[in-house]
Protein backbone atom coordinates (compact mmCIF):
# COMPACT_ATOMS: atom_id res chain seq x y z
CA UNK A 1 0.00 0.00 0.00
CA UNK A 2 1.02 3.60 -0.55
CA UNK A 3 1.44 5.80 2.53
CA UNK A 4 -1.84 7.52 1.56
CA UNK A 5 -3.69 4.18 1.57
CA UNK A 6 -2.03 3.25 4.85
CA UNK A 7 -3.16 6.56 6.36
CA UNK A 8 -6.78 6.04 5.28
CA UNK A 9 -6.72 2.57 6.83
CA UNK A 10 -5.12 4.07 9.96
CA UNK A 11 -7.94 6.62 10.27
CA UNK A 12 -10.63 3.94 9.97
CA UNK A 13 -8.93 1.59 12.44
CA UNK A 14 -8.69 4.39 15.01
CA UNK A 15 -12.28 5.56 14.65
CA UNK A 16 -11.29 8.88 13.10
CA UNK A 17 -12.93 8.25 9.72
CA UNK A 18 -16.48 6.90 9.98
CA UNK A 19 -19.24 6.19 7.48
CA UNK A 20 -23.00 6.48 7.99
CA UNK A 21 -25.23 9.55 8.15
CA UNK A 22 -23.93 12.61 9.95
CA UNK A 23 -25.22 16.17 10.29
CA UNK A 24 -22.26 18.49 9.96
CA UNK A 25 -21.85 21.88 11.65
CA UNK A 26 -22.76 23.42 8.30
CA UNK A 27 -26.12 21.61 8.43
CA UNK A 28 -25.21 19.36 5.51
CA UNK A 29 -26.01 15.65 5.78
CA UNK A 30 -22.82 13.77 4.98
CA UNK A 31 -22.24 10.00 4.52
CA UNK A 32 -18.87 10.27 6.30
CA UNK A 33 -17.38 12.04 9.30
CA UNK A 34 -13.80 12.85 10.29
CA UNK A 35 -13.15 13.29 14.02
CA UNK A 36 -9.46 13.84 14.72
CA UNK A 37 -10.31 14.16 18.42
CA UNK A 38 -10.31 10.36 18.50
CA UNK A 39 -6.50 10.29 18.38
CA UNK A 40 -5.64 9.87 22.04
CA UNK A 41 -2.67 7.51 22.55
CA UNK A 42 1.08 7.82 22.26
CA UNK A 43 1.18 5.11 19.60
CA UNK A 44 -1.45 6.88 17.50
CA UNK A 45 0.30 10.23 17.78
CA UNK A 46 3.69 8.74 16.88
CA UNK A 47 2.24 7.13 13.75
CA UNK A 48 0.30 10.26 12.84
CA UNK A 49 3.50 12.31 12.89
CA UNK A 50 5.07 9.90 10.39
CA UNK A 51 2.28 10.57 7.88
CA UNK A 52 2.62 14.33 8.24
CA UNK A 53 6.39 14.05 7.85
CA UNK A 54 6.00 11.88 4.75
CA UNK A 55 3.63 14.46 3.21
CA UNK A 56 6.16 17.23 3.80
CA UNK A 57 9.01 15.14 2.39
CA UNK A 58 7.03 13.93 -0.63
CA UNK A 59 5.99 17.48 -1.57
CA UNK A 60 9.48 18.87 -0.97
CA UNK A 61 8.28 21.66 1.35
CA UNK A 62 11.33 23.52 2.66
CA UNK A 63 11.20 25.48 5.92
CA UNK A 64 13.02 26.14 9.16
CA UNK A 65 10.11 25.94 11.59
CA UNK A 66 6.83 24.09 12.11
CA UNK A 67 3.97 26.11 13.62
CA UNK A 68 1.12 24.37 15.47
CA UNK A 69 -1.95 26.57 16.00
CA UNK A 70 -3.38 26.19 19.52
CA UNK A 71 -4.77 23.85 20.52
CA UNK A 72 -5.10 20.88 18.16
CA UNK A 73 -2.08 21.89 16.12
CA UNK A 74 0.29 21.78 19.10
CA UNK A 75 0.73 17.98 19.42
CA UNK A 76 0.63 17.67 15.63
CA UNK A 77 3.57 20.05 15.17
CA UNK A 78 5.54 18.29 17.92
CA UNK A 79 5.05 14.76 16.57
CA UNK A 80 5.75 15.95 13.00
CA UNK A 81 9.02 17.56 14.11
CA UNK A 82 10.06 14.33 15.87
CA UNK A 83 9.12 12.19 12.84
CA UNK A 84 10.91 14.45 10.36
CA UNK A 85 14.11 14.02 12.37
CA UNK A 86 13.71 10.31 13.13
CA UNK A 87 12.47 9.16 9.71
CA UNK A 88 14.00 11.71 7.31
CA UNK A 89 17.00 13.17 9.14
CA UNK A 90 15.49 16.67 8.93
CA UNK A 91 15.79 18.73 12.12
CA UNK A 92 13.30 21.62 12.18
CA UNK A 93 12.37 23.97 14.99
CA UNK A 94 8.78 24.22 16.16
CA UNK A 95 6.57 26.67 17.99
CA UNK A 96 2.93 27.25 18.85
CA UNK A 97 0.83 30.27 19.74
CA UNK A 98 -0.70 31.15 23.06
CA UNK A 99 -4.35 32.12 23.25
CA UNK A 100 -3.32 35.24 25.17
CA UNK A 101 -0.04 37.15 25.15
CA UNK A 102 2.13 36.32 28.16
CA UNK A 103 2.79 39.54 30.08
CA UNK A 104 5.42 38.21 32.49
CA UNK A 105 8.69 36.30 32.29
CA UNK A 106 10.03 36.33 28.75
CA UNK A 107 6.56 37.34 27.50
CA UNK A 108 5.52 36.85 23.90
CA UNK A 109 2.77 35.16 21.96
CA UNK A 110 4.66 32.06 20.79
CA UNK A 111 6.15 29.18 22.77
CA UNK A 112 9.20 27.41 21.37
CA UNK A 113 11.19 28.88 18.49
CA UNK A 114 11.09 32.68 18.50
CA UNK A 115 10.32 33.64 14.92
CA UNK A 116 12.60 35.88 12.86
CA UNK A 117 12.16 38.00 9.73
CA UNK A 118 12.55 35.97 6.54
CA UNK A 119 12.04 32.64 8.32
CA UNK A 120 10.15 29.99 6.35
CA UNK A 121 7.44 28.21 8.33
CA UNK A 122 5.05 25.31 7.75
CA UNK A 123 1.70 25.43 9.54
CA UNK A 124 0.51 22.03 10.81
CA UNK A 125 -3.24 21.49 11.33
CA UNK A 126 -5.74 18.62 11.48
CA UNK A 127 -8.45 19.40 8.92
CA UNK A 128 -9.64 22.58 7.27
CA UNK A 129 -13.35 23.31 7.24
CA UNK A 130 -13.53 27.07 6.79
CA UNK A 131 -9.96 28.34 7.09
CA UNK A 132 -10.82 30.09 10.37
CA UNK A 133 -7.73 28.77 12.21
CA UNK A 134 -5.42 30.09 9.49
CA UNK A 135 -7.13 33.48 9.42
CA UNK A 136 -6.64 33.77 13.19
CA UNK A 137 -3.01 32.61 13.08
CA UNK A 138 -1.67 34.74 10.22
CA UNK A 139 -1.94 38.12 12.02
CA UNK A 140 -0.18 36.58 15.05
CA UNK A 141 2.65 35.29 12.86
CA UNK A 142 3.06 38.61 11.06
CA UNK A 143 3.02 40.48 14.40
CA UNK A 144 5.86 38.26 15.64
CA UNK A 145 8.05 38.51 12.52
CA UNK A 146 7.92 38.92 8.76
CA UNK A 147 7.86 35.17 8.13
CA UNK A 148 7.29 33.38 4.84
CA UNK A 149 4.56 30.73 4.84
CA UNK A 150 6.04 27.79 2.91
CA UNK A 151 2.76 25.90 3.15
CA UNK A 152 0.15 24.42 5.42
CA UNK A 153 -0.21 20.66 5.95
CA UNK A 154 -3.52 19.05 6.96
CA UNK A 155 -4.61 15.44 7.28
CA UNK A 156 -7.64 15.44 4.94
CA UNK A 157 -8.82 17.78 2.19
CA UNK A 158 -12.60 17.39 2.20
CA UNK A 159 -12.67 18.92 -1.33
CA UNK A 160 -15.96 20.55 -0.39
CA UNK A 161 -17.19 24.01 -1.35
CA UNK A 162 -18.01 26.51 1.35
CA UNK A 163 -21.46 27.70 2.36
CA UNK A 164 -21.07 30.99 0.49
CA UNK A 165 -18.53 30.07 -2.16
CA UNK A 166 -17.97 27.65 -5.01
CA UNK A 167 -14.39 27.24 -3.78
CA UNK A 168 -13.25 24.82 -1.09
CA UNK A 169 -11.62 26.14 2.09
CA UNK A 170 -8.25 25.02 0.69
CA UNK A 171 -8.85 26.95 -2.54
CA UNK A 172 -10.15 30.01 -0.65
CA UNK A 173 -7.07 30.41 1.56
CA UNK A 174 -4.80 30.09 -1.47
CA UNK A 175 -6.81 32.74 -3.32
CA UNK A 176 -6.99 35.06 -0.29
CA UNK A 177 -3.55 34.61 1.26
CA UNK A 178 -1.45 32.75 -1.32
CA UNK A 179 -0.90 29.93 1.19
CA UNK A 180 -0.68 26.52 -0.46
CA UNK A 181 -2.36 23.75 1.54
CA UNK A 182 -1.04 20.20 1.27
CA UNK A 183 -3.10 17.29 2.54
CA UNK A 184 -1.98 13.78 3.39
CA UNK A 185 -5.10 12.52 1.60
CA UNK A 186 -8.17 13.93 -0.15
CA UNK A 187 -11.79 12.85 -0.25
CA UNK A 188 -11.11 11.46 -3.73
CA UNK A 189 -8.34 9.27 -2.26
CA UNK A 190 -10.78 7.91 0.35
CA UNK A 191 -13.40 7.05 -2.28
CA UNK A 192 -10.72 5.32 -4.35
CA UNK A 193 -9.56 3.35 -1.30
CA UNK A 194 -13.09 2.01 -0.81
CA UNK A 195 -13.36 1.10 -4.49
CA UNK A 196 -10.05 -0.77 -4.33
CA UNK A 197 -11.03 -2.64 -1.16
CA UNK A 198 -8.34 -0.99 0.99
CA UNK A 199 -11.06 -0.23 3.55
CA UNK A 200 -14.67 -1.35 4.01
CA UNK A 201 -17.56 0.89 3.01
CA UNK A 202 -18.71 -0.01 -0.49
CA UNK A 203 -22.31 0.31 0.69
CA UNK A 204 -21.67 4.04 1.17
CA UNK A 205 -19.99 4.67 -2.19
CA UNK A 206 -23.07 5.88 -4.05
CA UNK A 207 -24.05 8.28 -1.26
CA UNK A 208 -20.49 9.60 -1.11
CA UNK A 209 -20.40 10.18 -4.86
CA UNK A 210 -23.79 11.92 -4.72
CA UNK A 211 -22.55 14.12 -1.90
CA UNK A 212 -19.42 14.94 -3.91
CA UNK A 213 -21.58 15.76 -6.93
CA UNK A 214 -23.61 18.22 -4.84
CA UNK A 215 -20.94 19.81 -2.64
CA UNK A 216 -17.60 18.74 -4.04
CA UNK A 217 -14.92 20.68 -5.88
CA UNK A 218 -12.25 19.33 -8.17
Amino acid sequence: MTYKQQFIKFMVENGVLKFGEFTLKSGRKAPYFINTGNYKSGAQLAKLGEYYAQCIAENGIKAQTLVGPAYKGIPLAVTTAVSLYRCHGVDLDYCFDRKEVKDHGEGGLFVGKQLADGEKVIIIEDVMTSGKALRELLPKLKAAANVEIAGMVISVDRMEKGLESRLSAVQEVYKEFGVKVYSIVTMADIIEAIEQGIIEGKEYLEKMKEYRKTYGVG
